[in-house]
């Protein structure tokens, strides 16, 4: 790591003494959850102050629960000018000593530009050339995600003794979900009628790329392997994956769907004490994992680099790559399941 470039000497973080923090991440899913350590190490950096989360509607009810801010706004993608110049003027007034843009996209870039447009600019950790801290790294691009924003932390001076060794980089962490809600029922394997041993398949993808889907019946084909050792089989996923579930429990009818009854919370905790997990290269792939279900990630390499950007955890994921899933088998996945150590002999 520490291979980030830089021109100039940054402005000291004020660290500590900061009294009021800006975390910005819109989206989507997977990027929202492994920025997670880098939320921590913000939140460590900066213990006293007030830390606001920028972000977009759908991660609100997660973002008000987890530890590491104090209040979360949602209005992170103004549609418009008028609502536009609103934010930016809610953030000047607001009078930040820190900004970290994690999701250093041309949208925060403006939001950037804007605030140095006249008055003093708040000390801003992201990709802009005039920002006080600029992670200039010109690989940042082919970075995986945890390892970009601990390099772009590194240059804000959020790092012990300036830099994360090795693995060390602030590692996204899961466990304050059950803690923060209690042990509720809702987020037991009984509530959905699941009793261990079970698995979760993750069959969703984005549905304009079909090189990232792998094909249904290779799913039942499995999902029967799975059902024939004795473990549970149990879907999770949105509304766009209804059909898909459908199909795949006509086929493996010993399958259990639960698509659209998770919440985020729920797919942390399902895969808490979940055997194991296998899905495509989606947002509850990522939280699957690094909740601590071992895994097989399905990744399509015409559209996307698991270098970059596949699943992390505590326990063992490993990465079955073609050029389209529907270039893996059945059997090549099934290789992995088992060696992932998890099936009794």
């Amino acid at each position: 790591m520490n291979t980030a470039r830089t021109k100039t000497a940054s402005p000291a973080n004020p660290g500590a003494t900061a009294k009021e923090v800006l975390v910005i991440k819109l989206s989507a899913l997977g990027d929202f959850v492994l920025a997670l350590g880098a939320m921590r190490a913000v939140r460590e950096f900066h213990p006293s102050a007030r830390i606001t989360l920028l972000t977009t509607p759908p991660f609100e009810e997660f973002a008000k629960v987890m530890p590491y801010v104090d209040a979360v706004e949602t209005d992170g993608r103004p549609e418009g000018l008028k609502p536009t110049a609103a934010l930016i003027q809610r953030i000047k007034k607001a009078k930040y000593d820190v900004i970290y843009d994690f999701q250093t996209s041309g949208r925060t870039k403006n939001y950037f530009t804007a605030l140095n447009r006249g008055g003093k600019t708040p000390l801003w950790s992201g990709h802009h050339e005039k920002a006080a801290f600029f992670h200039d790294n010109p690989a940042r691009g082919s970075m995986h995600s945890i390892d970009r924003l601990a390099e772009q932390l590194e240059v804000a001076g959020v790092a012990p003794q300036g830099r994360w060794l090795g693995r060390s980089a602030p590692f996204p962490d899961l466990g304050w979900v059950r803690p923060k809600l209690g042990n509720t029922p809702r987020l037991n394997p009984a509530y959905f009628g699941l009793t261990p041993p079970y698995m979760l398949l993750i069959p969703g993808a984005s549905e304009h790329r079909e090189a990232k889907r792998w094909p249904v019946e290779n799913y039942a084909a499995l999902a029967k392997r799975i059902a024939d050792a004795g473990i549970q089989p149990a879907i999770i996923g949105g509304k766009a994956e209804g059909q898909i579930a459908q199909e795949i429990v006509k086929r493996e009818p010993r399958v259990k769907s639960l698509v659209t009854r998770t919440d985020l919370f729920q797919i942390v905790t399902l895969a808490e004490t979940a055997v194991f997990v296998v899905g495509n290269d989606t947002g509850p792939m990522h939280m699957a994992t690094l909740a601590g279900a071992p895994g097989i990630a399905l990744f399509a390499t015409t559209e996307s680099d698991p270098d970059h950007s596949a699943p992390r955890g505590p326990r063992p994921v490993i990465v079955n790559a073609a050029p389209t899933l529907q270039e893996l088998s059945v059997d090549d996945v099934w290789q992995s399941v088992r060696a992932l150590g998890v099936l009794k002999a």
